[in-house]
């Protein structure tokens, strides 16, 4: 602290001790015990001031409007990370850790409406024979729709695989949040049956195309016995 008969200069101009002190509070990282040892110090806190609290061993800085952790950033857009720990993330399911990616393995026979989660799995495999046609709709879960998931331009894989009787059950409706779509199936054409006896495998790559919401989807048909 400077004592008296010296001149503090900042920018070019002499500082008040009034202005020294709060100058110092601002470039400083203080020392406090808990938070509210800080709110009874730093009344009116400033924008860029930072401190350390010993009961949280963490430092903070005053974003203008709260005490923030530093390095508690949200991230927008499209952002690069490096060397950076992630606290608790939620990711996505469907996106693959390296060539590994987790099937949801049910022993249940596909009927009815089946809804496919994505934010469970992309991969679903149904072990029990199927019992009648089905519905296959996808969405995010019970309570997020795959169009609040995808952007424009961007696209999701899933698989289907099911279990086949001696009847050739098949999905027959297609659907994406509740509402039906007509893919365009590899070959050419719909299958009109499934294939009795085996496992057939359906896969789905939905992009969307407009916001509105609106979709191309490229689906296939893969029997295995």
């Amino acid at each position: 602290m400077p004592g008296s008969g010296f001149l503090t200069f900042v920018d070019g101009q002499v500082l008040t001790a009034a202005q020294v002190n709060g100058y110092l509070m601002k470039q400083a990282v203080m020392y406090f015990a808990t938070a509210a040892a800080r709110s009874s110090a730093i009344t009116s806190p400033e924008e860029g001031m930072v401190t350390y609290r010993a009961d949280a061993d963490v430092i903070e800085f005053y974003n203008g409007t709260a005490w923030s952790e530093l390095g508690d950033v949200t991230l927008t857009g499209s952002q690069t990370l490096t060397n950076k720990t992630l606290t608790s993330p939620t990711l996505n399911q469907s996106v693959l850790n390296g060539s590994e990616e987790r099937w949801n393995i049910s022993a249940t026979a596909a009927t009815g409406t089946v809804n496919v989660d994505t934010l469970t799995s992309t991969a679903w495999y149904y072990t029990t024979n199927a019992t009648a046609n089905w519905t296959l709709n996808f969405r995010g879960n019970a309570s997020t729709t795959l169009n609040s998931i995808l952007t424009t331009g961007d696209s999701i894989t899933v698989a289907f695989a099911s279990n086949i009787g001696t009847t050739q059950y098949r999905p027959t409706t297609l659907q994406i949040d509740g509402s039906a779509f007509t893919p365009l199936w590899q070959g050419g054409s719909a299958p009109t049956t499934g294939n009795a006896s085996s496992t057939d495998l359906y896969v789905f790559t939905i992009l969307k195309t407009a916001a509105t919401p609106t979709y191309t989807v490229f689906a296939s048909q893969t029997q295995f016995k």
